[in-house]
This record gives structure tokens, C-alpha cells and sequence, in this order.
């Protein structure tokens, strides 16, 4: 288990993830550019990560690397020369890869171009066009119910031309060639819970585990979602057999409690881990569904011709509360302790990963004499002691080479802790042996 701190190590691990939220919040990012290179130079200066570029056109399965978009200005201004609408105050004002536009329009063709949330009528969309040319504002319902008949100036600077996708990449090498991924997208702009909160995390994780000596090797990746993935998965189809275990990461900042959604597997070693660990750690205030093809990059991981045992980690899911994609996904709706806490549960899942192995007795036939290997004298004194002493006895009789520690977690009802240091106990008495 990842060590217990105070309250204030609490606070201050909470505080500089948000702090690594708020440097990239005003940030502008998309599937490709500048905003998403920025922010993996910030991520790099507290992880050691690698830069990747892919270039325009390049064939990753049945996708193609599209062209590389920039935005550097872009406003609506009335008929008296105020600007209504200016993406340098919120960058969320601008559809996402919008092609340049500088022109004076009446106010019915600008409506054709304009996007609201008529149900959250206070709140500004987060809408995108990537694989469609046209240019486009975000705004409040009411915003757009109180503009006055007109001619509007609008003007889109950006650039749509050959360039680059580009994705970060950190790998951990630990005692085997055996992989744990961790995937994260790097490609919404001002959204904090989707998705700077995924992006704080996954890089305060990896520099945890950087810090140990881990069995697994881990293998973290800060991508654009979808076409990112789909990209790493075409460039790296030889590595793919080394990954045992992984994670989608997202969502991860605010009040809500802890939804796991499954591999495409279904009982993958990650999905029967983290539904174990959730029910137990929080029970009613967390859940674990079934995969569906829909989502983020798990979906890609667990496509079926690749099918890797990848599972989504959130807090509540997306499109399920009403801040999720709008202006109201802001600084004020994530915390620094909820990170914390995410951060945690990443950690402890991360040692349940590490230590669920699958034994075999090497001594079956019967119970073995404990006490001459000094097993029961080394359990004096312990309040757990005679749990830990049926800790031992359930993993000598279950360790048969075909259940693994989780197996006899839950056939026992003992903390996997204590399995797991009965089973780390009973090895160095040579009386279990790992199977490989």
C-alpha cells in the first residue's frame, strides 16, 4: 500500500497537481498543434517525457494524420465595434479547428455559425470540427438570445496546413519486459475534469512510480484522443503483447465517487482488481460497468483486433454531469483533495498489480510444519496474528498454480495486504514458488 500521509502531505500533493491544472488551463489545445506541444513541455518538466511526431498523411490503420491546426485569435464584434466574443478571455468560444475567416455578416448568417446548450442556457459548449472544414463560435443560450439585429465582424485567425500530431510518452523499465499502460488525453482545451485533471494525475503517478524499483515496466502516454491512440497503436503493433495490464484515465477531479468500466475483456487481471478494490475501499459510492464501444481511448485498445486488457478509470462518467463539456468544467470544479484521493486509489491499484501473483506449493501434501520454519514466532506480538496465521494456511491451500493472490482474497474474505505479505512469507520460507 502506498504510505499514509499527514494531512498537510495530503494537501500539498493535492495543491501542486492543481497547480500543474491551473499552468495548463489557458492553454488552447486540440488534436494537433502548438497548444498540445505546449502543454507536453509542461508536462515534461516533471516527468522525463518523449516526443513524438507524426506527420500530416500518414496511414495509421484506417485513419489518416490530418493536417495541423493553430489558432491564434479569433472574435465576434457588434455593430458598435465591441467584441461579444473573444477567444483570448475563453478559448472554448472557438469551435475547434475552425478555418480562418475574416468577414461582416447579418446577424441570421452568424446564427448559422453559432453553438449554445438551450438546456444550460448560463453555459458555453466545447464543440469541435475536426474532420469537417468550416468555422464556428461557442456561446451562452442567453448570450445568444440577447444579440441585437445587425452586422457583426467576425474573425478567425488560424491555420489548417501539413504539419505534425504529436503525443508524449514516458516508460518506466521495471524487473520484466511485462507492461503496464497508463493513457491519457492531452487534446481538450480549458476543461479541467476532462481532461487536465487525467493529464495532473497520470504525471504525478508516473513520477511516483519512478521512484521504486516496479516489477512491471509502465508505460505512460499523454495522446490526443482517438486519432492519438489509434496512431500509437499502428506505430507500436510489436509491443502489444508485452502489455498485461492498463488503464484509460479521465475525470478524475471532482466530487463524485469512482466508475470503472471494464476491458472488452471482462475479467481481464486489471478489471477484477479494480472492482475488487473499489467495492471493498468505497463500496456504494463507486461502480464498476460493463465495456460498451463508446467513450475514450479504451475503446481503441480494446477494438478486436487488438483487445487489450485496458479498462477506463473516472470518477463520474462522461457526458453524466452537467458541467461535462462547458464553460462550468472550470478551475472552481475540481479539487486538489479529490486529485489527491484519485491519485491514491492509482497508487494502491498499482501495488495490488505488482503484488497479484500466482504461487504453487511446494510442499502440498499435507500441511507443512510451520512452526520449525519459524513462521508462527515471527507473527508474535501482531494484532492481526491470527488472521495472518489463516492468511498462511489459505494461501498454502489454494496456491495450486492456477488461483492468484485476488482468487484467494475472495474465496478467504482476508485483506489482499495480508494475503499477499502471507504469500511473500511463505516464499521466503521456500515453500511457494511464483509460476511465470
Amino acid at each position: 500500500m502506498i504510505d499514509q500521509p499527514d494531512n498537510r502531505e495530503r494537501q500539498e500533493a493535492g495543491q501542486r497537481m492543481y497547480d500543474l491544472i491551473v499552468e495548463l488551463y489557458p492553454i488552447c489545445r486540440s488534436i494537433t498543434g502548438n497548444g498540445v506541444r505546449e502543454t507536453l513541455e509542461i508536462i515534461g518538466k516533471h516527468i522525463p517525457l518523449q516526443l513524438v511526431e507524426v506527420p500530416t498523411g500518414t496511414r495509421v490503420f484506417d485513419w489518416e494524420i490530418p493536417r495541423e491546426w493553430n489558432a491564434r485569435d479569433a472574435f465576434i464584434k457588434n455593430a458598435a465595434g465591441d467584441k461579444i466574443i473573444d477567444f483570448k478571455k475563453l478559448n472554448l468560444h472557438l469551435l475547434n479547428y475552425s478555418i480562418p475567416v475574416h468577414q461582416k455578416i447579418s446577424l441570421g448568417e452568424l446564427k448559422q455559425h453559432l453553438y449554445t446548450i438551450p438546456e444550460k442556457p448560463d453555459l458555453v459548449p466545447y464543440r469541435t470540427s475536426y474532420y469537417q472544414e468550416r468555422w464556428g463560435f461557442c456561446m451562452s443560450q442567453n448570450q445568444l438570445d440577447s444579440l441585437e439585429d445587425g452586422e457583426y465582424e467576425v474573425y478567425v485567425d488560424t491555420s489548417l496546413e501539413k504539419g505534425h500530431l504529436t503525443y508524449g510518452e514516458y516508460y518506466i523499465r521495471g524487473e520484466t519486459d511485462d507492461e503496464v499502460l497508463i493513457s491519457t488525453h492531452v487534446c481538450h482545451p480549458s476543461l479541467c475534469n476532462d481532461n487536465l485533471s487525467g493529464i495532473a494525475v497520470a504525471t504525478f503517478l508516473a513520477g511516483e512510480i519512478s521512484k521504486t524499483s516496479p516489477r512491471y515496466s509502465y508505460r505512460f502516454l499523454f495522446i490526443p484522443g482517438t486519432i492519438g491512440s489509434i496512431a500509437w497503436l499502428s506505430r507500436n503493433e510489436s509491443r502489444l503483447p508485452h502489455i498485461k495490464h492498463g488503464l484509460v484515465i479521465t475525470l478524475l477531479g471532482d466530487d463524485s465517487g469512482f466508475t470503472y468500466k471494464c476491458s472488452r475483456q471482462g475479467d481481464a487481471t486489471i478489471d477484477r482488481i479494480t472492482t475488487y478494490y473499489l467495492r471493498k475501499r468505497f463500496k456504494e459510492n463507486s461502480k464498476t460497468i460493463d465495456f460498451i464501444p463508446y467513450g475514450y481511448d479504451e475503446r481503441q485498445y480494446c477494438s478486436p483486433g487488438i483487445n487489450l486488457p485496458v479498462g477506463c478509470l473516472t470518477r463520474n462518467p462522461y457526458g453524466t454531469f452537467p458541467e461535462y463539456h462547458t464553460s462550468a468544467d472550470n478551475l472552481q470544479f475540481v479539487k486538489p483533495e479529490r486529485l489527491y484521493e484519485s491519485l491514491k486509489v492509482l497508487r494502491e491499484l498499482m501495488d495490488m498489480v505488482e503484488k497479484n501473483d500466482t504461487y504453487i506449493n511446494l510442499n502440498p501434501k499435507c500441511e507443512p510444519q510451520l512452526g520449525k520454519r519459524g513462521l508462527y514466532d515471527k507473527l508474535g506480538g501482531r494484532s492481526d496474528s491470527k488472521t495472518m496465521q489463516l492468511a498462511i494456511l489459505w494461501v498454502l491451500n489454494q496456491s495450486d498454480g492456477d488461483n492468484d493472490l485476488l482468487d484467494i482474497v475472495q474465496k478467504s474474505d482476508i485483506d489482499f495486504q495480508l494475503i499477499a505479505e502471507a504469500a511473500e512469507k511463505l516464499k521466503e520460507s521456500k515453500l511457494l514458488k511464483t509460476v511465470r
